[in-house]
C-alpha cells in the first residue's frame, strides 16, 4: 500500500519541536555536569584488582549524581541487566519483615520473579518474598490508570518501600508521567514520611526535562544499555538517590564493608562518560521515531499508545495488533532491516523470566540494547508490539516504510 511519509512528517513538526526543546535542555544539563566535575582524560583510566582508589569511577558517580539531582550515584558495569540493578536496590534496602508495595499493579515480568510472585520453586526461594519480605500491589483502575484512592488506603506506617515502575512493561497500562510520579510520592509521604519511594526509571531517562528524584522520589535505577548509555555503553546500570539508600544497594552489589569502594571497571569509563554525553540526542532520535510510528500505524488502521500527539514519559511505543500473525510479521520486518543479524528470522520462544513465549527482534550492536531499534512482545492477547529505540531517526523511518508495504 502507498503511504505519504512526507506529509506525515510535516504534520508532526509541532511534536518534533517539543522533543528538540527537551533534548536541548537535557544536553545543557549533562554538559554542565561534565564542566562542574572537571571530567578529563585521566578519568578514562581505571585501576585493576580490587578497584580501590579509582578516581575515574568517583568522578563518573558524581557526574551521574549531578545529572539526576541525587545525593549519590552508583554507576557500574557489574550490573548484569536492568533487572539485576533493580534487584540490588530492592535487596539492599529491604529485610525480612519489611513491606514492599507496587503502586501500579503487577510489575514487569522479570521483576515478578525477583519479588517472588512468579517463577519455579528455587527462584521463589531466592526472591524477596522467599527471604521474608512482605509484598502487596495496588490494583489499577480499569487496568489502565493509577488508583490513587486505593494507594492512599494501602500505605501505612508498616510500608517500607513503594516500587514505582515508570514504563509500562509488557502491559497496556499507561506509563507514568513525571507529574503522576510526583503525585504518587506526595501521597506516599503524607501517609508515611519514612517510606522509600523507589522508581524503576528504565526507558524514561531524558524523555522529559525532570527526573523522578526532582519530584519526590528517594531512589531511582536504570540500565546503561538503555537511554543513559547513549547506544555505546556495553553493559551495566546505575542507581541514584539518597546516599544511604544508594550505599545499601552497593553493599548488595559487592559486599557489606566494600560497598561502592570496590570493583574494577575494566577501562569502560570513557564509553560510559561518552554514552551519557550522547544520551539526550540519542533519546530524542528514538522519540521522533516512536512518534512517527504511532502516526503511521494509526493512519493505516491500528491502535497505538501513546498517540502521536500525546506527551511521552518513556521511549516505548505500543502497536496493538490483536493478531499473532501481524505481531510476528512486524518483528520479522524489524529484524530484517537491522544492521546486525538482518538475515535471522525471529520466532516466539520461551525466555527466562517470562511466563509467555516472547518474540524479539533486535539486530543490535550490543546484545539486548533497547536504545537501539528493537521490537518485542509476548504471545498473548491483545498481541502488542513494543517498539523502542533507534540510534537515528532515518533507520526507524526506513523500517516503517517497508513495514507499511508488508502489512
Amino acid at each position: 500500500m502507498y503511504y505519504d511519509f512526507k506529509s506525515a512528517e510535516k504534520s508532526l513538526e509541532k511534536e518534533f519541536d517539543r522533543i528538540n526543546d527537551i533534548r536541548d535542555f537535557n544536553q545543557r544539563k549533562v554538559l554542565e555536569a561534565f564542566f562542574d566535575n572537571k571530567v578529563a582524560p585521566e578519568h578514562f583510566y581505571t585501576v585493576s584488582g580490587y578497584g580501590h582508589d579509582d578516581l575515574g569511577r568517583e568522578i563518573l558517580d558524581k557526574t551521574f549524581a549531578q545529572v539526576f539531582k541525587a545525593e549519590k550515584a552508583l554507576v557500574r558495569i557489574h550490573f548484569a541487566s536492568g533487572t539485576h540493578t533493580l534487584a540490588c536496590a530492592l535487596f539492599g534496602n529491604l529485610r525480612a519483615g519489611d513491606k514492599l508495595i507496587s503502586v501500579a499493579g503487577k510489575p514487569y515480568d522479570t521483576m515478578q520473579e525477583v519479588i517472588g510472585t512468579a517463577g519455579d520453586e528455587e527462584t521463589k526461594r531466592a526472591s524477596l518474598i522467599g527471604n521474608g519480605v512482605l509484598y502487596d500491589e495496588v490494583p489499577l483502575l480499569n487496568e489502565v490508570d493509577i488508583n490513587f484512592e486505593a494507594l492512599e488506603k494501602m500505605i501505612d506506617k508498616t510500608t517500607t518501600m513503594v516500587l514505582i515502575q515508570r514504563s509500562k512493561g509488557y502491559s497496556t497500562r499507561k506509563s507514568l508521567s513525571i507529574e503522576t510520579i510526583k503525585k504518587i510520592c506526595t501521597i506516599v509521604k503524607s501517609q508515611n514520611p519514612n517510606c522509600i519511594c523507589f522508581v524503576d526509571n528504565c526507558y524514561g531517562e531524558f524523555v522529559d526535562t525532570q527526573e523522578p528524584l526532582e519530584v519526590g522520589a528517594d531512589l531511582i535505577a536504570g540500565s546503561l544499555i538503555k537511554n543513559p548509555g547513549g547506544g555505546i555503553v556495553e553493559a551495566g546500570g546505575y542507581i541514584a538517590g539518597k546516599e544511604l539508600y544508594v550505599e545499601r544497594s552497593a553493599n548488595r552489589l559487592t559486599a557489606p564493608g566494600v560497598g561502592s569502594e570496590g570493583g574494577a571497571m575494566f577501562n569502560q569509563h570513557r564509553l560510559i562518560f561518552q554514552g551519557l554525553f550522547m544520551a539526550p540526542s540519542i533519546v530524542s532520535e528514538a522519540l521522533k521515531g516512536a512518534i512517527l510510528a504511532s502516526k503511521v500505524f494509526e493512519d493505516i488502521g491500528f491502535d497505538t499508545y501513546p498517540k502521536y500527539y500525546e506527551s511521552r514519559t518513556d521511549i516505548i511505543q505500543n502497536i496493538i495488533f490483536r493478531n499473532p500473525e501481524h505481531l510476528e510479521q512486524f518483528c520479522r520486518t524489524i529484524q530484517s532491516l537491522s544492521p546486525i543479524n538482518g538475515y535471522v528470522t525471529p520466532i516466539p520462544e520461551n525466555i527466562p523470566g517470562y511466563e509467555d513465549k516472547v518474540i524479539m527482534a533486535g539486530g543490535t550492536f550490543i546484545e539486548g540494547s533497547t536504545i537501539e531499534l528493537s521490537a518485542d512482545g509476548p504471545m498473548r492477547e491483545p498481541y502488542v508490539a513494543y517498539l523502542q529505540g533507534g540510534l537515528n531517526y532515518a533507520h526507524v523511518k526506513i523500517c516503517l516504510e517497508d513495514m507499511v508495504k508488508k502489512l
